[in-house]
């Protein structure tokens, strides 16, 4: 059967109809000199300089930018922002869903790794108008000389808003399907999908998101370093703080990936609290292996109440090295919320968010790949671990067979549909695409509703009121009729041998002459495994009889490549159809060129 229910505030005539923004006012009249939003700058000082804005501060602000925007752009035009993570980041969200300009969170040119995203989010988008900063400008404008892209009516310095113009502004009505920004999804080797998100679905996730982290706990405080033009940064950073009026600390993912320490930082300094933060699986491995004995004597975590887990796959590994390594700083065993989510359902969808210790289940590998869940001992050779994502909230989830549309029953592996407030309408401009993924209609709906169902495209199964997600549906590979996970080779192969860095290993099928398919690996090397002793040979063979007997299938080619080499969505996740496309481009970095080059 179905998980879910809907939010009765937010059905109409509901108390939580209130588009979000409109929220915004309100606690700048009621909370005007209480902390809104603080951005912790380490550039600066490596300590931090916390800089706040307080509510009064943050709508005043908001309302000079919508003014500012709509000097250049008329309702409905788009604003891209190609600006750093500052308070400048979020004011500019703010002024833009006041002024019905629809906001394009994106960023600075000069980050790397993510050129490709920006060149077609912003020719899909076309925005009138650029929000950027001094400093970034003359990446800004090589970006615009470098790039078949159009031109925007004018470019706008955030940092030089005159707040003289939020006397100017009118409140205008703001409708719940009036359309706020468009996310633009990572990861798609295809043309860049902007997911249209009304303002009705931004307000519904954040109610849905807090209903699930447990609102009754006083003085809740939001700690994050996820990059604002992902889906799960904007909602935690933005929207979460502005259902209730509360706190938000946040920094840029940079300063995290140079000292991961810094998160917990963050959090240790309000042990009084009720600390809420999120962050994708490799997040929390990285931060439990980076810290130290010295450091975890200085920090105290007992305010850490939910710390949201939320990108496919979450290991079980680093679930238990996180709890592990953090104990001794007063770490909750209930603090891990594994989760699912994803941009078209706006980004939140489960989270097993209740003050127990993640549930994991092994079943059988073999009765898995045929679509049913069997229970199995945690010993066994063909056990698999799957971890609980929990339950919805405010939106109903059913597992579907994509042919037939049928609902399944529990303990049936079949894909993931989502229904609720919290599910995009569309694809900017691409109705074909739009119809196929948000028009899902269930052949014998029952007691939930007909549609539209919003088709995730992933594998998953629900077993005692919990949602488990086992994979991507475009990922699952196929070989002699078998069906494999590719997350379960993945990690066969970085616990086949010490140079395979862990959790950066994709698996992929690809064609032969033939027609059918063969299983290629590609796994990044343990930077503590130098060159100058790596046996290339030893590792592939280790790799390939560990696949061989764990899963009873051969490796066509294994591939170890150097640190960095495998692609990663903006979350944080294994690309898979990218690096596949690098790999038959023969774009790796492998180790072998690295070693030949060293003679």
């Amino acid at each position: 059967m179905a998980l879910g229910s809907l939010l009765p505030e937010l059905q109409p005539g509901g108390a939580g109809r209130v588009p979000l923004i409109e929220r915004l006012p309100r606690w700048a009249a009621e909370r005007a000199g209480d902390p809104a939003w603080t951005f912790v700058d380490y550039s600066a000082d490596p300590a931090g300089v916390h800089i706040t804005l307080t509510w009064a501060e943050a709508d005043r602000r908001a309302r000079a930018m919508a003014v500012r925007l709509r000097q250049v752009a008329e309702p409905g035009d788009r604003a891209a922002l190609l600006l750093p993570q500052t308070l400048d980041y979020m004011v500019t969200m703010l002024g833009a869903l006041y002024s019905h300009v629809v906001a394009v969170p994106l960023f600075s040119p000069d980050l790397p790794g993510h050129a490709e995203r920006l060149i077609g989010a912003y020719r899909d988008s076309e925005p009138a108008v650029i929000v950027t900063s001094r400093n970034s400008l003359p990446h800004v404008e090589k970006f615009l000389a470098d790039q078949d892209v159009p031109a925007p009516k004018e470019i706008i310095f955030a940092e030089e808003l005159d707040l003289g113009l939020a006397d100017g502004w009118a409140d205008e009505p703001i409708g719940f399907d009036d359309l706020a920004y468009l996310q633009y999804t990572s990861g798609s080797t295809r043309r860049p999908a902007g997911v249209e998100i009304t303002h009705g679905n931004v307000t519904s996730n954040a109610m849905q998101l807090w209903s699930g982290w447990a609102p009754e706990k006083p003085d809740p405080e939001l700690v994050s370093w996820l990059p604002l033009f992902h889906d799960m940064g904007l909602i935690a950073t933005m929207a979460l703080p502005m259902v209730s009026g509360d706190h938000a600390i946040y920094t840029d993912p940079v300063s995290f990936i140079m000292n991961p320490v810094r998160w917990l930082e963050l959090i240790a300094e309000r042990p009084a609290k009720n600390v809420y933060t999120a962050g994708p699986n490799f997040a929390y491995e990285y931060v439990a292996s980076m810290v130290t004995p010295e450091k975890l004597a200085e920090l105290d975590l007992s305010g850490l109440t939910t710390c949201l887990n939320g990108a496919e796959p979450i290991r079980t590994s680093t679930l238990a090295m996180f709890a592990d390594a953090l104990a001794p700083a007063g770490l909750d065993a209930g603090a891990q919320a594994p989760g699912y989510g994803l941009a078209e359902a706006t980004v939140f969808v489960t989270a097993a968010a209740d003050p127990a210790p993640p549930r994991i289940l092994h079943v059988d590998r073999d009765a898995l790949t045929q679509g049913v869940l069997t229970l199995a001992d945690e010993g066994s050779e063909r056990a698999s671990a799957l971890v609980s994502c929990g339950g919805p909230q405010g939106q109903y989830v059913a597992i579907v067979d994509p042919e037939t549309r049928r609902e399944q029953p529990d303990g049936t592996v079949g894909e993931i549909w989502v229904h609720g407030p919290n599910t995009a309408p569309g694809y900017w401009r691409n109705s074909e695409r739009s119809q196929d993924t948000f028009g899902g209609e269930l052949a014998e709906p029952g007691d939930l509703p007909a549609g539209p169902w919003m088709k995730t495209g992933d594998y998953g199964v629900l077993h005692g009121g919990e949602l488990y997600v086992t994979g991507r549906i475009k990922d699952l590979i196929i070989v002699d009729g078998r069906n494999h996970y590719p997350q379960d080779l993945e990690v066969t192969t970085q616990e086949a041998h010490e140079a395979v860095r862990p959790d950066h290993v994709a698996a992929f099928a690809v064609a032969t002459g033939s027609g059918t398919e063969e299983l290629v690996i590609v796994a990044e090397r343990n930077r503590r495994v130098p060159l100058a002793r790596l046996d290339l040979a030893e590792v592939a063979d280790a790799v390939r009889g560990a696949v061989n007997v764990e899963h009873e299938m051969s490796v066509k080619e294994f591939l170890l490549i150097e640190p960095g080499g495998v692609s990663r969505t903006s979350s944080g996740k294994i690309a898979r159809a990218a690096t596949r496309q690098r790999y038959l481009d023969g774009a790796l970095p492998t180790s072998a060129a690295r070693i030949a080059s060293r003679k």
